[in-house]
């Protein structure tokens, strides 16, 4: 299986990086992990709606650019549809199983995806109400990745 995380924005801190880093290499026994950075726009709080859209629309471009017809997205997104890691982890395995073993999972910058993303994707995911930074969200993200495939693979890390 081949998992791909697009991020919006480069990732600084080292902490967070590591976190990443520990998460790729667990996961390098059951995927294939690529993760793609592209360039965030500048995004001042006093933005017009129509400067947003710009800002979202740009952002957009680059992420569009990085997926491949084959690929299944899944945007994650405050309103996107939650799961519980059991479920999320079953549908892991079910795209692999059912002709989709290149899942591309796409994180937006500061003010989120696009239209255009959002109509691209196949699948949505929340991790809940809340709003995380996007360099938090990389982290957290794969590390249910992971804890999907220990799940499958039924590990004794889920708990």
């Amino acid at each position: 299986m081949n998992i791909k995380i697009i991020g919006v924005g480069k990732l600084k801190e080292k902490y967070f990086k590591a976190g990443i880093d520990e998460y790729k290499k667990r996961l390098g026994a059951f995927a294939k992990v690529e993760i793609v950075e592209v360039a965030d726009e500048k995004a001042p709080e006093s933005l017009s709606e129509s400067e947003m859209a710009d800002v979202k629309a740009k952002e957009g471009e680059r992420i569009l650019g990085k997926i491949k017809d084959k690929e299944y997205v899944i945007a994650l997104a405050i309103e996107g549809k939650q799961r519980a890691s059991e479920v999320f982890a079953k549908e892991i395995a079910d795209l692999g199983t059912y002709g989709h073993p290149d899942i591309t999972f796409v994180i937006g910058g500061s003010l989120g995806l696009s239209p255009e993303v959002m109509q691209r994707a196949n699948d949505t995911l929340s991790f809940g109400k809340l709003t995380l930074p996007h360099q938090l969200m990389r982290l957290v993200l794969i590390e249910q990745i992971y804890r999907a495939f220990m799940i499958n693979a039924g590990r004794p890390y889920h708990k």
